[in-house]
């Protein structure tokens, strides 16, 4: 029986990792050569693109911070580049009244996973302090993440932007849940 130490159990199952990825990001491109053909992204959409691009980044963000991680770095900054092209030629082909709805979908969910993202952050400090009984979550903190998320979220209503609005209602139901505790 053949035995692997775990350095080549990481670089094998890396390199089975890049090529599966890679064949991921080539999994659309069928959809591409028709929108192509047609000169039009009607009946596509954009989202899965999008979140495929911020998942790339996030990715390659993480990797830049972690030590050794080559494999990692080279599939992403290759997904990246092929969502971008596959992004590109969306709006590209997508008709005249549908390219400003297109990256207003694209950018504002974009943004609401970010925005969710550093409202819901500190619930990991929260559970840090109930864990430990410490006080690392400061109260004014939670409290200020509290009063901002509201005061995006009535932004939204008001400027009936749901993209604002969802993730200001996740950040609110996330924070006043640190401020109760």
């Amino acid at each position: 029986m053949v035995s692997f130490s775990d350095h080549e159990l990481v670089l094998i199952f890396g390199l089975l990792g890049n090529i599966v990825s890679f064949m991921v990001f080539l999994a659309p491109l069928s959809n591409f050569y028709t929108i192509y053909k047609k000169k039009s992204s009607e009946g596509f959409q954009s989202i899965p693109y999008v979140v495929a691009l911020l998942s790339a980044l996030l990715l390659l963000y993480y990797d830049f911070i972690k030590t050794k991680a080559t494999l990692i770095i080279t599939i992403n900054c290759i997904g990246c580049v092929i969502e971008v092209l596959y992004l590109t030629m969306y709006i590209i082909y997508a008709p005249r009244k549908q390219k400003a709805i297109n990256r207003v979908h694209a950018v504002g969910w974009s943004c609401a996973i970010f925005n969710i993202a550093v409202f819901v952050a500190p619930l990991s400090i929260m559970l840090h302090s109930i864990f430990n009984y410490s006080l690392f979550m400061p109260f004014s903190l939670s409290l200020f993440l509290t009063l901002c998320a509201i005061m995006w979220f009535l932004y939204g209503f008001f400027d009936k932007d749901d993209f604002i609005m969802g993730a200001a209602n996740t950040a609110m139901l996330s924070d006043a849940n640190e401020v109760k505790n």
